[in-house]
């Protein structure tokens, strides 16, 4: 990256790390149980709910708890299950076109992050009926208030839950682009282990490998605070604790509880501060071949984390620490090594792959450009990168070169 254009990112990175104290960032109100919900919405005082969710969710029966609880007090719902893995304007417009003709005023998110995310655009559409999501793409310009939203994460992953991130693909170019606004942080997050355990071994194993790359990259930015540097180690700790466990036993209800935590201080961790190229590239990923956001981030940590070299081994020997595999005294780049190294070493045992076979060299320059547009100048990475530097990870995801 050229001169000009690393002052221009990290200035604008600084003077957001500076207005952080001062944004009305808020942590969503958690509960236990969905039949803790009928009570919350009818306090709201919201009567008919629309809950978003994709046919693989409602087919598994997930929703059923929900819809009885909602049932039995008397709360009229309406569901909409056509949300696809990268949820579509197609798929948000649909929705916002069920919730107007049944009067609905509170919208429930139920799935992973591709539900969530479709609920969230839609809350934007129904608070902003004259603007396409087009032109929310980026930072605060929703600024008005959505719909009650409610988010019932059935991974323990996305930490969709918590953040002010909407990422909607555009059903014509394929383009996928993340709205981030502070209203679109749910009201209510629900984390109820009954919901996830029925999730296959495979998608628990990279949707929590989504929620280690949130902590992951939210502790080695540069915009980090005392309280994202905190949720970051929780979250961290308790996937290394557990995660092996869930993917073994899926019906180990306190491991199943304990990722819900672990997602959702990730969460709280990246909506502050931030990413980095990671996220970046499985976006672009997910755009162009719906690669599942989970997987693209599992197969891309380790070399990701390996590009920024030293600049950030003082801070994976934290992580380390905390992932139990090194102590304070283990040299910076020993720990940091011995971290990447459980990284990979994660995705072995849970057959993840370092590769993405879908990726077309054709696209490459493309794909790059996206996640250049998409990192530069918003997200604080350790080492800044040009489109023409991040295609080394598309060329690497392409080969079977090991790490």
């Amino acid at each position: 990256m050229n001169s000009i254009k690393k002052i221009y990112c990290r200035t604008f990175q600084t003077a957001f790390k500076i207005a952080l104290p001062f944004l009305p960032y808020r942590k969503p109100k958690i509960v236990g149980s969905v039949k803790a919900l009928p009570e919350i919405i009818r306090k709201k005082k919201c009567d008919t709910v629309l809950i978003i969710t994709d046919a693989g969710i409602r087919s598994l029966g997930l929703t059923r708890r929900l819809e009885k609880a909602l049932t039995q007090d008397g709360i009229p719902y309406f569901i909409y299950d056509k949300t696809v893995a990268n949820p579509t304007t197609a798929n948000v417009e649909e929705a916002v076109e069920q919730y107007l003709s049944n009067g609905c005023n509170a919208i429930i998110g139920f799935g992973g992050g591709s539900s969530m995310d479709c609920a969230k655009a839609v809350g934007a559409r129904i608070a902003k009926p004259n603007q396409s999501l087009a032109k929310m793409k980026g930072i605060l310009k929703v600024h008005k208030k959505l719909p009650l939203l409610i988010a019932i994460p059935t991974t323990a992953g996305t930490g969709s839950e918590t953040t002010l991130a909407a990422v909607i693909t555009d059903a014509d170019t394929r383009h996928k682009y993340a709205i981030n606004d502070f209203p679109l942080i749910p009201r209510i997050a629900v984390l109820d282990p009954k919901v996830t355990l029925s999730l296959p071994p495979f998608i628990t194993a990279t949707t929590g490998m989504d929620a280690l790359t949130h902590a992951v990259e939210a502790y080695i930015g540069n915009s980090t605070t005392h309280g994202t540097r905190t949720d970051a180690l929780m979250a961290v700790k308790l996937i290394f604790d557990n995660l092996d466990t869930v993917y073994r036993d899926g019906s180990n209800v306190e491991a199943r509880k304990n990722m819900l935590k672990a997602s959702f201080y990730a969460g709280c961790a990246f909506t502050k501060s931030y990413v980095g190229y990671v996220h970046a590239v499985a976006h672009s990923l997910g755009g162009a071949y719906n690669v599942p956001h989970g997987l693209a981030n599992a197969v891309l940590l380790p070399f990701v984390l390996k590009a920024y070299g030293e600049t950030i081994h003082k801070k994976l020997h934290r992580l380390a620490i905390e992932a139990g595999i090194a102590d304070k005294d283990t040299p910076h780049d020993e720990a940091a090594r011995k971290f990447i190294d459980a990284v990979q070493d994660m995705k072995k045992r849970f057959q993840i792959g370092d590769t993405i076979p879908e990726i077309q060299e054709e696209d490459i320059p493309k794909l790059a450009h996206y996640a250049d547009k998409e990192a530069n100048p918003l997200y604080p990475v350790p080492v800044l990168m040009n489109a023409k530097e991040l295609e080394q990870f598309y060329y690497a995801l392409m080969s079977d070169a090991s790490l």
